[in-house]
């Protein structure tokens, strides 16, 4: 079996929805499920085509109370292509006799594809083979293609082919009950080109509050014996929102009929065009056939496929596989068409409507793969959160605060997009949501700026952009922050920690938040130590113009390095670092009880509400909370940290920490699957290869409560990549030298890789008992490269070889 596809070996109705996310095709400016072309949105299928950046908000009124809400918008699909023989019923896979039944996803190729045999009308058979890509080269362009075999009968074969505007957002089951209709219909038809003399169809639309206007045209060619049946009738019937092209014609048996159809999108938001239907219906009109089409799209793939590789020993099937399926997730959500979008990474990508669309954190765990491997577009998604720092320094005025307040939940405009309260469907009651408290996204923000700025060495947008969003980030967290005189610390309280399951304390009022999280208090003492070397690396002319700017006074910059040494940051027992302040002091829980009890229980937040009690009561987690800090920085790096605010945290220490916490968390998400995988690999723990295997597989084993088929888990798929990429290698970046520090487990023995540092290129080679390490021959002078400790110049177009 090939280790670039995925390959499916038999039709399962059940599994439909999390095939039709995994198997999403898409380009980084739109993204189309993989569901057949035939259905509609049921309880099996959801066919859906997500637009990069293309929110709406609706107000829904639930329960009495009104209630506002952005979405991702399920817009119009292009789909539609199916069929019927002699004036029957148009073709459905699930009322006929399935013979065989293959489809796979070519990672390589970036293309979907299916054969199918069935038998239908009690006698006939018939072969369906069909291959569909979204234009890794072209932004606007998709294509698929269907090939109908009649293996014992002829007769005439209608096919049907549609732009549908008739959707609404059903893609998640637990949204039910928010208003879904966000499509406006503007204006359909047909027209013929100046080029092309086909008949072709058309489909205008446009968000009903974000007023965003979306153009869709497809043209379809019917071959018979490869020869295109130009003079074949096409009927075109049009009605509010949709609009589809009807041609029949005659098939002999075992003649192949070979359809042809081609689709162009735009919006009212691309540059360099009139209007979003007149673009797509004049790109259409000089478009290519599907074979021209075809060899561009793979030759776009293989250049980024070039660049964004890893190559695993053969040993490794598996695992190669999972990791290439991964990779491809990550670059057809964010790809060189991300360049002249005004968007983030969203925690599902563009492949489904879960959370909305929307860009949380998990940018941590998505953009380190990018940066060293397409750096301009880990700076132009850096870019989204600069153009909302307007709206981040209004949310943080809006509170009391200075500087720049992100939020947890962020769209369109950077608005906080988490609802104030949250509703119970199953018990149809509301209560206080309190992710916006989640303050620590901020943090990440900062460090995704600081890590992109390390690894590409772009002083100049470190200058303009990057320390401007550090800077008021820092005077953010300097004004949540309260000085204890009394015990010369500086404390944050009121916010919730990366876990989510503790939102105030068991004996006060909930909802009040959590005081001294760990997590946090370490990231801002990190990061008030890190916006003073900004100030100092960047180019005097932007250190001067933006301390005039924001008029940063040395009074404010003597506080922040006073807050770098005097975090608080809670310890209990022989040096365990306490998840938050009082965390020691909650109840135990037996959680090998509950687990014998209820199986699952990922989210055992949910089966104590439902058993009358609280996650505030208890010492568990839902995900790594204290362990990020074991994610983000080395053993070493991070007992330097706390030494620097005055504690000890020693070699046990870090072990009994670890070793506590994994007991204690339930994972229910996939993100803590990843984290607790990356640091046993880079510890040498034996149970590594386990979670590496688990984290492999999260979303093909859809093992968070069956939420795959609402959108794949990109930031745990990002995340594998570069658990690779900078875990095994150990890749970390330190006063402008490229510092390599290899681990490995006994399965992997082999691994290369590309990294781009400084801006050019390096080739990794990995292997048990040595690494090798080639520099591009472009690099225009030698620079440093330190393999555990061991320092070597390495000049351009040579090559170094460490022993390990």
């Amino acid at each position: 079996m090939s280790e670039w596809s995925l390959v499916y070996d038999r039709y399962d109705p059940s599994e439909q929805g999390l095939r039709e996310a995994l198997c999403t095709t898409g380009n980084g400016y739109f993204c189309t499920r993989g569901a057949f072309p035939w259905v509609k949105a049921d309880e099996t299928h959801y066919p859906g085509t997500y637009v990069a950046g293309g929110y709406n908000r609706l107000v829904s009124t639930i329960g009495g109370h009104e209630l506002e809400h952005e979405d991702l918008v399920n817009f119009p699909n292009w789909l539609g292509l199916t069929f019927r023989v002699d004036g029957g019923a148009w073709f459905d896979l699930d009322k006929v006799e399935v013979l065989s039944f293959e489809q796979s996803l070519d990672f390589q190729e970036g293309m979907l594809k299916h054969a199918i045999r069935f038998r239908h009308d009690k006698t006939r058979e018939t072969t369906l083979t069909m291959r569909r890509f979204v234009h890794m080269g072209w932004p606007h362009h998709a294509a698929q293609e269907m090939i109908v075999v009649a293996q014992n009968w002829s007769g005439t074969i209608e096919f049907r082919s549609s732009l549908d505007g008739q959707v609404d957002n059903r893609g998640v089951a637990r949204y039910s009950h928010l208003a879904s209709h966000h499509l406006d219909y503007i204006k359909s038809g047909e027209f013929t080109g100046v080029l092309s003399p086909d008949t072709m169809i058309y489909l205008i639309t446009r968000s009903s509050q974000s007023r965003m206007r979306v153009g869709m045209a497809a043209r379809t060619r019917i071959f018979r014996s490869n020869v295109w049946q130009e003079d074949a009738p096409v009927t075109v019937n049009a009605i509010d929102g949709y609009v589809e092209a009807l041609i029949p014609v005659e098939i002999a048996r075992g003649e192949p009929i070979r359809v042809e159809k081609v689709c162009t999108l735009y919006t009212s938001r691309d540059k360099a065009i009139s209007e979003a239907g007149l673009a797509a219906r004049e790109a259409l009109d000089r478009c290519r056939n599907i074979a021209q089409l075809q060899q561009t799209h793979i030759r776009a793939w293989s250049n980024y496929w070039d660049r964004c590789d890893i190559a695993l020993h053969p040993s490794m099937h598996e695992e190669q596989k999972i990791l290439r399926l991964h990779i491809y997730h990550l670059l057809q959500t964010a790809s060189n068409h991300t360049l002249d979008l005004d968007v983030g990474l969203p925690s599902r990508g563009w492949t489904g409507e879960s959370y909305r669309g929307h860009v949380f954190w998990d940018e941590v765990f998505m953009l380190p793969f990018l940066t060293y491997r397409l750096p301009i577009v880990s700076r132009s998604l850096l870019e989204y959160r600069f153009m909302r720092l307007g709206r981040a320094r209004l949310n943080a005025q809006l509170e009391g605060y200075r500087g720049a307040m992100f939020p947890w939940q962020s769209g369109s405009d950077g608005r906080e997009e988490s609802q104030e309260q949250h509703f119970s469907c199953a018990t149809e009651t509301w209560s206080p949501d309190d992710s916006h408290r989640q303050r620590h996204v901020n943090t990440m923000i900062a460090w995704n700026v600081w890590s992109y700025f390390l690894a590409s060495g772009d002083r100049r947008w470190m200058g303009l952009r990057g320390a401007e969003l550090i800077v008021l980030i820092a005077r953010f967290f300097a004004s949540l922050a309260t000085y204890n005189p009394a015990e010369d610390r500086y404390d944050i309280e009121g916010v919730l920690g990366p876990d989510q399951f503790h939102h105030g304390y068991p004996a006060t009022e909930p909802h009040t938040g959590v005081k001294n999280n760990a997590f946090t208090n370490v990231m801002v003492a990190w990061l008030m130590d890190t916006v003073l070397t900004v100030l100092d690396v960047i180019d005097d002319i932007y250190r001067r113009e933006l301390l005039i700017k924001l008029d940063i006074q040395k009074e404010e910059m003597d506080v922040w390095a006073d807050m770098s040494m005097k975090m608080a940051v809670p310890f209990f027992g022989n040096g365990i670092i306490s998840q938050f302040e009082g965390f020691e002091h909650l109840d135990d829980l037996d959680l090998d009880a509950y687990r014998a009890k209820h199986g699952d229980i990922a989210r055992l937040d949910r089966i104590l509400e439902a058993e009358g009690d609280d996650a505030n009561h208890y010492k568990v987690c839902k995900q790594a909370d204290v362990l990020m800090l074991y994610y983000l920085f080395t053993e070493s790096e991070l007992s330097a940290l706390l030494f620097r605010l005055g504690y000890d945290f020693t070699e046990d220490h870090y072990r009994r920490t670890l070793d506590y916490y994994m007991e204690r968390t339930t994972h229910g998400t996939t993100l803590s699957h990843l984290v607790h995988a990356w640091i046993l690999m880079r510890n040498a723990d034996p149970r590594g290869l386990e979670w590496m295997e688990r984290v492999l597989r999260a979303d093909l084993d859809d093992i968070i409560g069956g939420t795959t088929r609402e959108g794949v888990h990109l930031g745990m798929m990002s995340g594998t990549a570069d658990m690779f990429q900078r875990g095994i290698t150990g890749a970390r970046i330190a006063d402008g030298i490229l510092n390599l520090d290899p681990v490995f487990q006994d399965k992997i023995k082999q691994m290369k890789c590309k990294l781009r540092f400084h801006g050019n290129w390096l080739q990794i080679d990995l292997s048990e008992d040595r690494i090798s390490i080639n520099a591009d021959s472009a690099w225009s002078e030698a620079v440093t490269i330190c393999v555990r400790g061991e320092c070597r110049k390495l000049s351009p177009g040579s090559t170094l070889v460490f022993k390990l």
